[in-house]
């Protein structure tokens, strides 16, 4: 079992940036599919990015695309989000989780879960 700690979150003025951090303890981080996603108040939790476990496919949404990117470090058991150029729109608690598919974008399909860090984008 792999459990998940994220970082990394924070008040930021629409334009900025933050990289958040998701720490992984447990042997199967390096073999897992990893994603990112978010949940804005009153709003379903969506898929933000994916990266398989080897870093070759990646999947950003169309929301994001451009502005984040998402990445890993399998040595480091550490899986990241770059956020640039943030929005108001970004603001939302931010989760990290893994999956044992091979590769899936569905939140649903993902079988554990960190604790989520708050990102809040101020106009």
């Amino acid at each position: 079992q792999v459990q998940l700690v994220e970082s990394g979150g924070g008040l930021v003025q629409a334009g900025g940036s933050l990289r958040l951090s998701c720490s992984a303890s447990g042997r199967t981080f390096s073999r897992s599919l990893m994603g990112w996603f978010r949940q804005a108040p009153g709003k379903e939790r969506e898929t933000v990015a994916a990266v398989s476990w080897n870093g070759g496919t990646t999947y950003c949404a169309d929301s994001v695309k451009g502005r984040f990117t998402i990445s890993r470090d399998n040595v480091k058991n550490t899986l990241y989000l770059q956020m640039n150029s943030l929005k108001p729109e970004d603001t939302a608690v931010y989760y990290c989780a893994g999956s044992k598919q091979g590769w899936t974008i569905w939140p649903k399909e993902y079988d554990y879960w960190g604790q989520g860090t708050q990102v809040t984008v101020s106009s």
